[in-house]
């Protein structure tokens, strides 16, 4: 027997296979979460190699430049960048070491810092930085000999385990969630992240093995020992959120769980899950309100995909659910994916309540393999997208810009500009725009540009072209809350003095 709500997904099924041709060429939507996790671990992404001088620094600086760019041209708007790896950190702290792939040596800054150079950069860029930060393993025995005396392994021995040859915080130790409030609180106070990005905040592969055993005599009480397991990570999960909020509430914290949460109706044999295999519980963070966004690596095909953005979507709690794609399989030496498989990824979740989506990882996106960046740039991401707000963390929208400015600098460019509303803290910008006589707010066909935090913008034009155009700008405060658009200004552009 089937039961309607299977009957009625079928059905949707269905309906949505028919439409994913006539998809394609709708308009994307005005909020969209479109990322990228950024590696940093073994220089993957950035940098590609250390930096002992000068020169050095600025071929890294260029590197990560030239990626945001890339970026930039097909409307991504969020950054996940590593910024944690293996017990090490790329910013500068008094409790872990640097990595070493900055400089080429652990604990030594390359002559800058890559954290605030790139939350500087993707701001410029009107993208958000979001911390990507490695939760529980702390490295092999070869990083740990390298790191030296300036590795946890060696620092806090009794939060430590080893595990299939890797070293792990344990989270059953109190003393875990402590030292990694340490870690999040001085990355919070002193770097303007916008975001927290928690991965591998889990118990490890083969975690039936995992040496806790007396943690669990020590500390278990009456729970079994799969649910203490589980409510270790739901402690650290809780008490991190509690901790980001206090300090700057407006800081999205989010986590990567694995891509199934759990053994579903549909597929009862999905293998290895958030819930069963790993000790992962995200949907318990939801429910609790302890994550803004959740970014599951679906990094699977058809009927290991779909159902699983549905249960994430059921189980979100009105916070956000970004599936993140995996961008690498399309080479042909990994999985040998079609540009489609990853196309209908984003179809599928725009339709049935996704909020965007995140790609691992950046190269494997910006590279075009089988044209994937084209096909984003020219057509998925066609437009730019603002970030969705965070209203269950605020409700203040502020203020509009009173007036835009219009005027030519140029045979071939116009400069706006506005002036900050008044009393209203940090804010970004969106700028609106059209060629006709009216102006419709609600559509990203009509977005010039978002996420600014300069107030003007350059907008090149058509020298010869005779031409109106209308504008409007708004205000964004931290929480993306959006204001009203401001009064509108209008500009007619003509190769001759009329």
């Amino acid at each position: 027997m089937y039961t309607n709500a299977y009957i009625k997904r079928f059905v949707g099924l269905f309906l949505f296979a028919l439409c994913l041709p006539h998809l394609y060429a709708a308009e994307p939507p005005k909020y969209e979460i479109r990322a990228v996790w950024l590696t940093t671990n073994y220089g993957l992404d950035w940098p590609s190699k250390s930096a002992t001088n000068a020169s050095g620094i600025k071929t890294q600086q260029d590197e990560l430049c030239l990626l945001l760019d890339s970026l930039k041209a097909a409307n991504f708007n969020l950054v996940f960048l590593q910024v944690r790896t293996r017990g090490d950190v790329i910013y500068h702290s008094t409790i872990e070491p640097v990595s070493k792939v900055f400089s080429g040596k652990y604990g030594v800054l390359p002559g800058y810092d890559p954290l605030a150079f790139a939350i500087e950069e993707c701001h410029k860029r009107g993208m958000e930085c979001h911390a990507w930060f490695v939760t529980f393993p702390v490295g092999t025995e070869r990083i740990v000999r390298e790191q030296g005396t300036q590795s946890v392994v060696r620092k806090k021995q009794s939060i430590v385990k080893r595990h299939k040859g890797e070293w792990f915080l344990d989270p059953g130790m109190p003393e875990t969630t402590t030292y990694l409030v340490s870690l999040v609180n001085e990355l919070i106070r002193n770097y303007d992240v916008d975001g927290i990005h928690f991965d591998y905040i889990r118990y490890p592969e083969e975690a039936k093995s995992f040496p806790d055993r007396s943690t669990y005599n020590k500390y278990g009480q009456k729970e079994s020992y799969d649910d203490w397991r589980r409510n270790n990570i739901n402690k650290i999960v809780t008490r991190l959120y509690d901790e980001v909020k206090q300090l700057k509430p407006w800081v999205v914290v989010s986590s990567a769980p694995l891509g199934k949460y759990n053994r579903i109706e549909k597929r009862p044999d999905a293998g290895w899950t958030a819930y069963e295999s790993v000790f992962q519980d995200p949907v318990n963070w939801l429910a609790q309100g302890k994550q803004d966004m959740i970014v599951p690596m679906m990094y699977y095909l058809h009927d290991d995909f779909f159902p699983f953005v549905d249960n994430w979507v059921e189980n979100g709690n009105g916070r956000y659910v970004v599936p993140g794609l995996g961008a690498y399989r399309i080479d042909e030496n990994e999985a040998n994916w079609a540009t489609t498989d990853i196309t209908d990824q984003i179809d599928y979740g725009r339709f049935y309540g996704g909020n965007g989506n995140a790609f691992f990882r950046c190269a494997h996106a910006l590279d075009n393999s089988k044209g994937l960046y084209d096909e984003l740039k020219n057509n998925y991401y066609k437009y730019p997208a603002q970030l969705p707000p965070l209203k269950w963390l605020n409700d203040s929208k502020p203020d509009a810009p009173k007036e835009v400015f219009v005027e030519k600098t140029a045979a071939d460019s116009l400069k706006l500009s506005w002036k900050e509303p008044e009393g209203e803290g940090e804010l970004t910008y969106t700028v609106y725009y059209s060629l006709t006589d009216s102006l419709n707010t609600t559509s990203a066909k009509e977005i010039l540009a978002t996420g600014l935090r300069a107030k003007e913008i350059q907008m090149p034009i058509a020298s010869e072209t005779e031409q109106g155009f209308l504008f409007s700008v708004s205000a964004s405060n931290r929480y993306r809350l959006e204001s009203e658009p401001s009064p509108e200004a209008y500009y007619y552009q003509s190769e001759y003095i009329k």
